[in-house]
This record gives C-alpha cells, sequence and structure tokens, in this order.
C-alpha cells in the first residue's frame, strides 16, 4: 500500500517590526495576526519554542520586536492596545484589535492550545519557521570542554550564562536539546545560579558529545 503524499512545508510569515510604522501596516496587512515581543534572556527563548509548535500546524502571521533594540514599536503596541508590556509577550489580534495575550513563563501549550483551536485556522500542510539565530556559539563551548581547554566548572558557569542570556527564538526543539545539559530554566524561573555539580546528571563529556552530536 503507498503512503498518503505528503504536503509541502509552508513558509511561515515572521516579520521584524523595527517602528510604529511597521507596526500598523503588519496589522493593516493581515487582519488575523500575532505580534510576539521578545525580551533578553531564555523567557523569550522558551516562550518562543512553544509558540512554534502551534505555528507548524496552525496559519498565523507573526511579527517580532526585539524590545531593546526596536523600544518606539514595543511602546506603539502598547499604547495602541492599552496592554501594559511584557517581554515576551504574545498578542493575538483581528482586525487590529487586541483579541488575547499572555506573557512570560505563562506562554505555555495550555495558555495556546484553546486560543488556537479557536481562533487560527490550521495549516493543510506543516508550517516552515526560520529564523536567523543559530547555535555555533553552544558548539564552540562545547568544543572547547571536549579539547580541554574548560574545566567542568568553568565550562557550566559559561554554559548556564550563555542559556541564560540567549534571547533567541529558536524551535522548541533546539530549545529542549539546549536546556538538556543543566535543566530546563522554567522549572528554576530562572535559578539556575542553584545547580549543584557539573557531573549531577551523568557522565558530563558523554552528555556534551551527545549534545553536539545532535545539533549537527
Amino acid at each position: 500500500m503507498t503512503q498518503a503524499t505528503q504536503q509541502p512545508e509552508q513558509q511561515q510569515v515572521l516579520v521584524p517590526l523595527t517602528t510604529p510604522e511597521e507596526v500598523d501596516t503588519f496589522l493593516k496587512e493581515y487582519p488575523l495576526a500575532a505580534v510576539f515581543k521578545a525580551g533578553t534572556c531564555h523567557k523569550t527563548m522558551q516562550g518562543f519554542g512553544v509558540l512554534e509548535t502551534f505555528l507548524k500546524r496552525h496559519d498565523l502571521p507573526v511579527g517580532f520586536i526585539r524590545v531593546v533594540d526596536w523600544r518606539p514599536a514595543s511602546n506603539h503596541v502598547a499604547e495602541r492596545t492599552g496592554i501594559i508590556h511584557h517581554s515576551p509577550q504574545f498578542i493575538l489580534f483581528r482586525e487590529g484589535e487586541p483579541q488575547f495575550e499572555v506573557n512570560n513563563w505563562d506562554i505555555t501549550s495550555q495558555a495556546l492550545t484553546p486560543v488556537f483551536e479557536a481562533q487560527v485556522p490550521r495549516r493543510s500542510g506543516e508550517g516552515a519557521i526560520a529564523t536567523e539565530d543559530n547555535v555555533e556559539p553552544y558548539r564552540r563551548l562545547m568544543r572547547a570542554f571536549l579539547d580541554g581547554g574548560l574545566s567542568e566548572w568553568a565550562f557550566q558557569d559559561q554554559y548556564v550564562t550563555l542559556f541564560r542570556d540567549d534571547a533567541s527564538l529558536r524551535s522548541q526543539r533546539e530549545f529542549e536539546l539546549l536546556s538538556r545539559l543543566f535543566g530546563d530554566p522554567d522549572a528554576y524561573h530562572g535559578g539556575l545560579h542553584q545547580l549543584g555539580a557539573p557531573q549531577a546528571r551523568g557522565d558530563l563529556r558523554a552528555r556534551v558529545q551527545a549534545l553536539l552530536t545532535e545539533l549537527g
């Protein structure tokens, strides 16, 4: 029996919104759309990773704002909607009017599921989400450790710092892989400094090598 023909991937609309004018143009162009505000730490990576799983299945244009770099655009969204600024922040719009918002650690599958199921159409295929972020800084750090250039404690300290400050728009797969070595920050709410010895989760060198292989 032949397998069913797979639907081609559909490119996700992911637009940087750097000015107030770009915000207004985006919301006018797409009657149903969302704005995602990206902050300066791993909460953004975690939140977008959750959102990415929904964008694979649902057709929703997303405009993103890096709030530190594009502050006027972020302020304009707050003024236009009356919604207090947070980062990360997800706001769903219909005809330019906000319908739903969720912030910080509350950007979860449980929070988004009823909203997407009720308000956002499903795709016929799977969405392809392309961002400009990469994992090379993590690869370099892991190679330095495996080559003997960093002690276990120095590696843990530098890796955790890099991870905590990572505000990339990553897939959930990348987020879960990168959080594997020293735990999911969602469980600690920023308390990564409370982690114990680098070997606490098993042989560190073996786990680093495995992660490096999976990242490709």
